[in-house]
Parts: C-alpha cells; sequence; structure tokens
C-alpha cells in the first residue's frame, strides 16, 4: 500500500493497518514551502507562476529566519551591555519614566492646562469659592464646638440626676451580690455600696 495514497480517515475500517515501507520526513513537504498536493491553484496562476511564487516565499521565510537569529543575538548583546554598564530592569524602568514625565511637562497641552488653572486659581470667582468655602468650614466647626459642649452638659445632668443615681445605687448593689466582697477588702470594711460609696 502507497503511504501517500493511505486512507488516513480516522474513521475508516483500514486504520491501525501495519504500513508496508516507512517514509522518511523529506518525503512530505514544508508547510508554506511547496505547494501542497490536492491545493488547487489560485485563479489567473500558471504552475509555472505558482512555482516562482513558492520559491519566492521560501526565500522570504529563510530571510525571516535570519533576520530573527540576528536580532535575537542583537538583543543578547545589547543585555550584556546594560549588564556591564550596571543598568538594570529598574534603573532604566526610572530613566524611562523620568523622560516621560519631563516630556510631559514640557508638551503644549500640559503647558497650557498649567496656564489655565493658574487663571483659574487667581479669579475673583475662586477667591469667592474659596472664602465661602472657609467661612463655612469655620461655621460648622462653631456650630460642632457648641453640640459637644451642650451634649456633655446634658449628660452631666443626667449623670447627676436623681433616677441616673438610684440606677447606679441599683448595679452596685447588683454587682456586690454577685461578686461579693472584693479580695483586697477587709470583712468590716465592706459594705453595700451606697450613694455616697459608688461602685465605679
Amino acid at each position: 500500500m502507497d503511504p501517500v495514497g493511505q486512507d488516513v480517515n480516522l474513521n475508516s475500517p483500514n486504520k491501525g493497518l501495519p504500513v508496508e515501507h516507512s517514509s522518511s520526513l523529506a518525503d512530505f513537504p514544508v508547510e508554506g514551502a511547496q505547494r501542497g498536493l490536492g491545493n488547487p491553484l489560485s485563479p489567473g496562476l500558471t504552475e509555472e507562476e505558482a512555482e516562482a511564487l513558492q520559491n519566492e516565499l521560501a526565500k522570504v521565510e529563510e530571510e525571516i529566519s535570519t533576520l530573527r537569529q540576528v536580532l535575537s543575538a542583537k538583543e543578547r548583546h545589547a543585555a550584556e551591555l546594560k549588564r556591564k554598564l550596571g543598568l538594570s530592569p529598574l534603573n532604566e524602568f526610572k530613566q524611562n519614566l523620568t523622560k516621560s514625565w519631563q516630556d510631559v511637562q514640557t508638551s503644549n497641552v500640559y503647558v497650557s492646562a498649567s496656564a489655565t488653572l493658574d487663571d483659574i486659581t487667581h479669579s475673583e470667582a475662586y477667591k469667592k469659592t474659596q472664602e465661602t468655602l472657609s467661612q463655612a468650614g469655620q461655621k460648622t466647626t462653631a456650630a460642632l464646638t457648641t453640640m459637644s459642649s451642650a451634649i456633655s452638659r446634658k449628660l452631666g445632668d443626667m449623670r447627676n440626676s436623681a433616677t441616673f443615681k438610684s440606677f447606679e445605687d441599683k448595679v452596685g448593689n447588683l454587682k456586690y451580690k454577685v461578686v461579693g466582697p472584693q479580695g483586697d477588702e477587709s470583712p468590716a470594711n465592706s459594705t453595700t455600696p451606697t450613694q455616697e460609696n459608688p461602685p465605679f
């Protein structure tokens, strides 16, 4: 059986049969180097034109391969030179970043934007807005201070009220009953907490 004409369909009943003679890889065309068997010619091309195009394609692919090898060698040489100069990728990144920032700062867009912002900050509307915000901040701070004082005063009044004192005495008595006298107190000194002797 001729291996070129052999049925390669995976669903074929003949699959898995031993090949009568081995074929080398040289018997098969390299991808892109020759026109494959069974590929029809492009419309308007003769056999000679197709063969000439195939030869040209092979040459171009060979040139691409050579250029890749040259580029790889140049990249290795550049990396070696950078290593000898002490240029690490981090240093190179910093230099690129610095150069990019300098380029941005000297660009027309950045310069015109800076001038526009400068004009805005010196405008009357900006100054009035800034003054208004400053006054609003001062008024807010004063209001919060007043509110904080009022809350502190109310909490002090509430703590001094009879209801709170009564509640405090009840909590103290409950603590005394649950915990008992403290370890550092002698039995003679341990008394039930009262209003004069608060538990806290």
